[in-house]
């Protein structure tokens, strides 16, 4: 027998479903206040890029382009625009930025994901954070006052010459374990045809590190002159200090994303910590730590305040490829040439030199950025 007492669901209608008209009105104004802003973001930075890109034409198309290589440095208001000059400076504190804030920012990365407790991190990492609050004209002045005279001025010739020894010991015994291994599939006979050639390219890559180090170290301990102004040495260490939260925090949230199953399963292999940081979780978060380090090197070329402070030179330097001279790198010289706007209209072309130098180093940055999209892109892992 069929019980009829049971109340049917009364089905939904078309009219139900469908949303109010004032919650769609109010989703459609949202929807177009983002597209908004979102356009406005864009259209600064088109704005930005063609503001460049005109003045840049102008010195582009107007320079005597024998001006701007193998000149004695970059005199802008004489006429000089030796290119050189700022992209080497530049080049050599964004090294020695790299070097200070690489390891010492992996290194705080590595213990705080794998070996600092919930209380130590609660606080370290905000303390190590707040290093990137510090603003950049406090750290210049500390490296003029203090770094230049105290580390560069004393021991700057030890210090880089030890640092010299460790980077060629390191890359020699790359090269060296690299062209053992090749030259051993070569006499082996192995399959691959590229082992011979890559035997030959692996001692050559070691004889050329040996090489640059040594004429590296010869240069410094040639023209090391104990110097308390600024230089680059001294400005690419203040750099270094500010983009270790950057290498720090970034690295240490790649590392975190990190499954715990992978380090449960090397520690059954009975793996120690050390090895399994090494081993298992910095190569699955290398994509991070990439990112970490070409946002690092972004931020170190493009740092001005530092530089412009204890890099020892005012608006004009001359080549140097030493890091313990004065040097201008180039947000320096686009800082020191800007502050005197007024008094370099109608100064020949150094007006627009001053976009050539944003134009190219926009270019670096965004090659860098390329770059480390597609190489993150390629070796990203999802778990």
């Amino acid at each position: 027998m069929t019980d009829t007492s049971v109340v049917q669901p009364e089905l939904l209608t078309v009219d139900q479903l469908q949303i109010a008209p004032s919650r769609r009105h109010r989703e459609v104004i949202i929807r177009y206040s983002l597209l908004v802003a979102a356009l406005v973001s864009v259209l600064v930075s088109a704005l930005i890029v063609w503001s460049l890109l005109r003045e840049a034409w102008t010195f582009v198309t107007e320079v005597v382009w024998a001006d701007t290589w193998g000149q004695r440095g970059w005199f802008p208001r004489r006429g000089l625009y030796d290119i050189p000059t700022i992209v080497v400076s530049t080049l050599i504190v964004t090294g020695i930025a790299m070097v200070v804030a690489g390891p010492l920012g992996l290194g705080a990365a590595v213990y705080l994901s794998e070996y600092a407790n919930r209380r130590v991190r609660s606080w370290l990492k905000p303390a190590l954070e707040i290093l990137a609050g510090i603003p950049s004209v406090v750290l210049g002045f500390f490296a003029l006052t203090w770094i230049a005279p105290n580390l560069v001025g004393r021991i700057g010739k030890n210090v880089f010459l030890v640092l010299g020894a460790v980077i060629l010991l390191g890359y020699a015994a790359v090269s060296a374990a690299m062209a053992r291994s090749r030259i051993k599939q070569y006499r082996e006979g192995a399959a691959d045809p590229s082992a011979r050639i890559g035997a030959v390219a692996s001692i050559a890559m070691l004889a050329v590190v040996f090489g640059l180090a040594l004429a590296w170290i010869l240069n410094v301990w040639l023209e090391f002159a104990p110097n308390n102004a600024g230089s680059l040495a001294a400005a690419g260490i203040g750099v270094g200090i500010l983009t270790i939260p950057l290498v720090a925090s970034i690295s240490e949230d790649a590392m975190a994303a990190v499954p715990d199953s992978l380090r449960e399963a090397s520690a059954g292999l009975g793996a120690r910590k050390m090895t399994t940081a090494t081993t298992v979780v910095l190569p699955a978060a290398i994509s991070g730590i990439v990112a970490a380090f070409i946002v690092a090197i972004s931020r170190a070329i493009g740092e001005t305040m530092v530089v412009f402070m204890a890099g020892g030179a005012a608006d004009a330097a001359l080549f140097t490829d030493t890091p313990f001279d004065g040097g201008l790198t180039m947000t320096a010289a686009m800082a020191s040439l800007a502050s005197g706007t007024d008094s370099v209209v109608g100064e020949g072309l150094t007006f627009q030199s001053l976009y050539f130098v944003g134009l190219l180093l926009f270019l670096i940055t965004l090659s860098l950025n390329i770059v480390a999209s597609r190489f993150v892109s390629k070796v990203r892992e999802a778990y």
